[in-house]
């Protein structure tokens, strides 16, 4: 989604929702969509460059708006701060816990864990929201299969 667009339809789910799109939400969202993934930390840096009275707490106080409205969505890849994204996450994380890369890989490959799960437990897997931890390949001095 482009910043234009991301815009007008953040606009109108506000206002659909009697809320008024602020400058504030404006900043997290173009912040989020240059970004990509961003922790709140980030994201007020990177909001702070072009406007230094915005503080972490209305970063905060916006994610969680613009979260609960569907417009933006949440991972945690560590022990850290979540990390934040306007795109629907298409993806698992991995998070090498010895050097810190992340890399991505396809929701898909979790089919068969959900399966299994939704089987044995009743449990409805959402990949969206994991991290995987381990080592990646560097770290581990394996060889592509």
């Amino acid at each position: 989604m482009d910043t234009a667009s991301g815009r007008s339809a953040l606009r109108e789910t506000l206002h659909q929702r009697g809320m008024r799109m602020t400058p504030q939400r404006q900043f997290v969202l173009e912040a989020l969509q240059d970004l990509g993934h961003a922790t709140p930390e980030q994201i007020c840096q990177h909001v702070q460059r072009s406007t230094p009275t915005v503080n972490i707490t209305t970063i905060y106080r916006t994610l969680e708006l613009l979260e609960s409205l569907g417009v933006v969505r949440h991972t945690h890849l560590g022990h850290g701060a979540p990390s934040y994204s306007v795109h629907e996450h298409q993806h698992v994380h991995l998070v090498c816990h010895a050097c810190g890369r992340v890399q991505e890989a396809p929701r898909e490959i979790m089919d068969p864990l959900a399966a299994t799960l939704c089987e044995r437990y009743g449990f409805a897997l959402d990949p969206s929201h994991l991290a995987l931890s381990g080592s990646c390949r560097e770290c581990t001095g394996q060889e592509a299969r």
